[in-house]
């Protein structure tokens, strides 16, 4: 499955996220597609104050503050 991770450097949130998607990556087979809001003006308005941002088929499976157990369900439901 291919998900979308938009964060940012120097985010202590986006840190959190990262880990909690490697971790669901230990259950589950995910492509995971890193994106840099910093780098596109459109998507930094868009996301600075909700990242992390996880996405997958177009839709946001969570924001903000990251964790496990709604990770894994939104990737095995």
């Amino acid at each position: 499955m291919k998900v979308q991770f938009y964060s940012r450097s120097n985010c202590p949130l986006c840190e959190e996220a990262k880990l909690m998607l490697e971790l669901v990556k230990e259950d589950i087979s995910l492509e995971i597609e890193e994106i840099n809001i910093e780098e596109d003006d459109e998507l930094h308005e868009k996301y600075l104050l909700r990242i992390p941002v996880i996405m997958s088929k177009g839709e946001i499976i969570q924001e903000g503050r990251i964790d496990y157990p709604t990770l894994l369900e939104a990737f095995t439901s």
